[in-house]
């Protein structure tokens, strides 16, 4: 690790940080590492999140790159959503995460 004033947008760990910004963005994560989901699937899993989130959450993870969008067909629409490799990457850091968290 370098010495520095301050954080840098470049810093790897300040990089996956910012992909894990945001209250339930783990979770999503989580529940897409199980498998891929619509965004009806994710709400009956996960029924505390709102929509209005959930859109948020899935739209940040798809702009840093840890979620692919696939559209399917037939009406109405619906939209499946997968991890990325970059995505899965992500499962070992979750459960260092968890780890951590679990020490007293």
């Amino acid at each position: 690790m370098g010495e520095a004033a301050e954080p840098s947008p470049s810093c790897p760990v300040e990089i996956t940080l910012a992909a894990l910004r945001g209250r339930w963005t783990t979770l999503v994560i989580r529940e897409l590492l199980r498998g891929d989901r619509t965004f009806s699937e994710l709400r009956r899993i996960l029924p505390r999140l709102s929509d209005k989130v959930l859109s948020e959450r899935l739209a940040h993870l798809a702009d840093v790159g840890v979620v692919d969008r696939h559209r399917l067909s037939g009406w109405p629409p619906r939209v499946r959503y997968s991890l990325t490799p970059r995505g899965r990457s992500l499962g070992p850091v979750l459960q260092a995460l968890w780890d951590w968290g679990t020490v007293s």
